[in-house]
């Protein structure tokens, strides 16, 4: 009944129902016109210039301050979409992006997306969308076969790696916490490498680790966590009275790709529990873990099967649209008891007969994200995958075969997974801190471009270029145009 306080409203005019009650034909001809500009983009996207050449403000100063009072035709909003946004764009699958890791998308995947924005169903439980959450079930097993994990571990997606990390975090946070003797968190400490994504340090303050409990353990020349340091710094703590909660170690490191040794890792936290919980062994392979669907690269994660938990992002390298990431994890019941979390409105009708994957992660809502991995792998297929992967690599140890055959450049890491850590060092030149300059004025005069896109990164101190091939549509003409340009820009000083 309406109140005083809750008038029920008196301006619902004719327009406003109209608008309100969706027009399926009008609906139909504006969706052909955006499927077809969408078709158009992906037929011309290399045409583009890969980075817009805009300044902060300069796309917010075409836009209104406050929202439009009435409504407005989507021919206009189309527009704008087109003349406003479009040209203040980054073209993450240009075929001249060559920077980060890839955020690969494909055909299949983006009509899985439309198809999911269609439904518009929030799949936090078996109940809310049975077919979601069985999906997903099937889709995680056949990565899980994929991968030829060991038997034991049990997959669930999560939105991004970040996540997924922070999710072990927490669950290694609980073991400890509510253990037989719990221990105070200020006493637990986490253990990684320097050259780990930021979002593992960023993962452990977010789990309430104490910032000075975060130990970087040291590298080899590789750039690989040493087990031996790692088993120094556990010890230490230990007798200083602090408690090892979780080791992070990587497959494929951001900067250089570079692959943790993952059964002395796992020896290392094993030996030094002394009968108490062994530390919490996250493998953080969001990138690089696609490649494992290789028998011949399948070596990458052996000693998974003593990890606790593995993560690895379908969104990077294996065409499915950001985001989508997979996390796998041996104990359910530990991931459980940290985030479930019961109230009468979410009473399942079937307890225990299927999991509610709210309970699997941090947030409640869920979306449907196991359609697009599901169009992928079917449309795909794995041997289309793996063709694609072994291509990949394959561009990136060319790339690397010129920078090695070039007197002004060097390579500064090993090129693995198609990616090539390499800067211009002519002869004769060896102040640092010049060569430093150097590329950057490289780096700057090559986007300016608008041809390709590139990410800086240090390694050993030293300033210097990745290039990472692993887009769909990347091809060895490309990658050879890339290597002209850099070749030829350098040149110019």
């Amino acid at each position: 009944m309406p109140t005083e306080e809750f008038p029920l409203p008196t301006d619902f005019s004719p327009e406003s129902a109209r608008l309100l009650r969706p027009d399926v034909e009008e609906f139909r001809q504006q969706a052909h016109e955006v499927v077809e500009w969408m078709a158009e983009y992906l037929a011309r996207v290399g045409e583009l210039p890969v980075q817009p050449d805009a300044a902060p403000g300069s796309i917010r100063v075409r836009l209104p301050a406050t929202p439009p009072e009435h409504p407005e035709p989507m021919e206009s909003i189309l527009a704008d979409f087109r003349n406003i946004v479009m040209p203040g764009m980054t073209h993450w699958n240009h075929p001249g992006f060559f920077g980060f890791f890839p955020a690969n998308t494909s055909p299949p995947s983006i009509l899985a997306e439309m198809l999911t924005a269609t439904l518009g169903a929030q799949c936090m439980s078996w109940s809310t969308s049975p077919a979601a959450t069985e999906l997903e079930q099937v889709t995680m097993e056949w990565l899980a076969w994929m991968l030829k994990l060991p038997e034991g571990f049990t997959g669930v997606i999560q939105d991004t790696a970040s996540a997924a990390t922070l999710v072990a975090l927490i669950t290694a946070r609980d073991r400890f916490t509510r253990a037989t003797q719990p221990r105070r968190i200020e006493e637990l400490t986490v253990y990684t490498s320097p050259e780990a994504n930021s979002s593992v340090a960023k993962g452990a303050r977010l789990a309430g680790f104490l910032p000075d409990r975060i130990r970087f353990v040291e590298t080899d020349e590789g750039f690989a966590m040493r087990p031996d340091v790692l088993a120094d710094l556990m010890a230490e703590d230990r007798e200083a009275g602090l408690t090892p909660a979780a080791v992070v170690a990587t497959v494929g490191t951001t900067s250089s790709a570079a692959v943790d040794p993952l059964p002395e890792i796992c020896r290392v936290a094993g030996e030094l529990s002394r009968g108490r919980p062994r530390p919490w062994v996250h493998v953080d392979a969001a990138f690089a873990g696609s490649a494992a669907i290789l028998p011949e690269m399948r070596f990458i994660l052996e000693g998974v099967e003593a990890a606790d938990s593995l993560v690895f992002n379908p969104h990077k390298w294996l065409l499915v649209n950001f985001d989508c990431s997979a996390y796998f994890v041996r104990d359910v019941p530990a991931l459980l008891r940290s985030f479930s979390a019961s109230a009468h409105y979410l009473h399942a009708p079937h307890p225990g007969a299927a999991p509610d994957y709210r309970d699997w992660g941090i947030p409640l809502g869920r979306r449907f994200r196991a359609l697009k991995l599901w169009f992928v792998l079917r449309r795909y297929g794995v041997t289309v995958l793996q063709t694609m992967l072994r291509e990949h690599m394959r561009l990136g140890e060319l790339f690397a075969a010129w920078v090695d055959q070039s007197p002004d450049f060097e390579r500064l890491a090993a090129a693995r997974f198609g990616l090539v850590c390499f800067r211009h060092a002519p002869a004769g030149e060896a102040d640092e801190a010049a060569l430093d300059a150097r590329n950057e004025r490289l780096l700057a005069a090559l986007h300016a471009s608008g041809k390709i896109l590139l990410t800086p990164t240090r390694l050993a101190g030293k300033y210097c270029l990745r290039l990472s091939v692993g887009h769909l549509t990347t091809t060895e003409d490309d990658v050879r145009r890339a290597w002209e340009l850099i070749h030829a820009t350098a040149a110019t000083g």
